[in-house]
């Protein structure tokens, strides 16, 4: 199956400058955000604390429900609509007591405004500080044992300046997904950090794709200019490209709007990260092979 009825012939790597530029203002956006508000917004896996999940017969007023956490003093927990109105996440910064203490405490404020019967308490989870901290540097590992993996299997497929490519455009992405998650004020967590993993193998996959094909043509380029064969390679690749991320974008996109609240940062660094992994494998992997190539050649000189 393809999109195209014959190989197309857009000339990518006219469009370098122009891509490579984008793709700093957009990381530089991105830093600056982190920066801003203070690095990442960690959730309760990372930051320790305390997640209660409740449900109320009738839409509650955050406000009233402020006030009567602050009975048992959580007034200043953080508390947010989630899916519906009738549904509130309440973050706090203590993890003090047994998870059903905790929830019957909250529940037990709160009557008085609210039928006892009319509330329901769903999900409490907790995490101390200690096991935060340590799911954080696990989480950091996980990541970078995923990239050494990726350097030694790219420099043993194809050759050690593919695998440089590979991984310079995997950290793009990386980074840009997690920009786009500073300036959307959204929180990083455990379920995030599988989503990055995703992300790094779905963008890896499409970067072979692309390299397997310029190691084909390279192999009977000829006189031809560097450049003309990776562009050519982009090419051929490209229904292929087209219709491996716009089925998979499909997926994700219905997960985002239909999968509901608790998948709902998880789709969104999908969405993402399918967007700017294609967009890395052609204009930032394949870049970055023309200016080693040329750099080698000069050397050469």
């Amino acid at each position: 199956m393809e999109i195209f009825k014959r190989v197309t012939e857009f000339d990518f790597m006219a469009k370098k400058t122009m891509a490579i530029t984008l793709s700093c203002a957009v990381i530089l956006i991105g830093i600056i955000s982190i920066a801003v508000h203070g690095g990442l917004r960690y959730g309760i896996d990372f930051a320790g604390g305390t997640l209660v999940q409740l449900k109320f017969k009738n839409p509650p007023a955050i406000e009233e429900v402020r006030d009567g956490l602050r009975t048992i003093g959580l007034g200043e927990s953080t508390i947010q609509e989630f899916g519906s109105k009738n549904h509130l996440l309440l973050r706090i910064e203590r993890s003090e007591g047994k998870l059903e203490e905790i929830g019957t405490k909250i529940k037990n404020s709160l009557i008085g405004k609210y039928e006892a019967e009319n509330i329901v308490v769903e999900r409490v989870e907790m995490v101390g500080p200690k096991v935060g901290k340590d799911l954080r540097e696990k989480a950091i590992l996980s990541i970078v044992y995923a990239i050494i993996g990726i350097v030694i299997y790219i420099s043993w497929r194809f050759e050690f300046q593919y695998a440089v490519a590979a991984i310079i455009a995997l950290i793009h992405d990386v980074l840009v997904t997690m920009g786009a998650f500073s300036l959307a004020d959204k929180e990083f967590t455990l379920v995030i950090v599988a989503a990055f993993l995703t992300i790094i193998g779905y963008s890896l996959n499409d970067t072979i794709v692309v390299f397997d094909r310029i190691r084909e043509n390279m192999r009977r380029k000829g006189k031809t200019l560097l450049k003309d064969v990776i562009n050519a390679s982009i090419n051929q690749t490209l229904s292929r490209t087209i219709l491996t991320s716009g089925t998979t974008l499909l997926v994700v996109v219905a997960l985002f709007f239909l999968g509901g609240e608790i998948i709902h940062d998880f789709s969104f660094a999908l969405m993402i990260g399918v967007l700017v992994g294609t967009y890395s494998s052609i204009f930032i992997a394949s870049v970055f092979l023309v200016y080693w190539k040329s750099r080698s050649a000069k050397k050469r000189v």
